[in-house]
């Protein structure tokens, strides 16, 4: 049996447009976790810090990690974090006028803050068994996708 798989979508018919996209989601941390982070006490550094070049990275290098996207000529890229309990939120928006989407890109750069940012502080979420019982990562969504023609 043969099959074709078409690698890359041809866009080149579509029109350069003004596109955003905002994504969102969770990383769901300890007290200590939320208290070292805080306070400055995470024996890796700064999380925020190096969670927010860990997004800013992975929106830019999304095409090398999602197989079928394409590369963007990326315009801006902003990354905000937010506690929600003891949850740690982060959001990402990307911008760029070209011929297809890029919440692709803001969904990327979203989850690997999330990952950086547990990876800095996973050895206060470690239990005695060296688990992650209550650790998690959750509700990474789109919430926002415009085009302007």
């Amino acid at each position: 049996m043969e099959k074709s798989i078409q690698a890359v979508v041809d866009i080149g018919g579509k029109p350069i447009v003004h596109r955003k996209a905002v994504a969102t989601g969770l990383v769901h941390l300890s007290s200590s976790s939320k208290d070292a982070i805080t306070s400055g006490n995470v024996k890796k550094g700064d999380v925020l810090e190096a969670s927010t070049i860990a997004a800013i990275q992975a929106v830019k290098e999304t095409p090398r990690i999602i197989p079928h996207c394409h590369p963007i000529p990326l315009e801006g890229c902003k990354v905000d974090w937010a506690w929600e309990n003891l949850a740690l939120r982060c959001t990402v928006e990307v911008s760029a006028h070209y011929r297809t989407g890029i919440e692709m890109e803001a969904l990327t750069g979203v989850a690997a803050g999330l990952l950086c940012a547990l990876d800095m502080v996973k050895s206060f979420e470690k239990d005695d068994d060296g688990q992650y019982p209550e650790t998690r990562i959750s509700d990474i969504v789109v919430l926002e996708k415009h085009k302007a023609e």
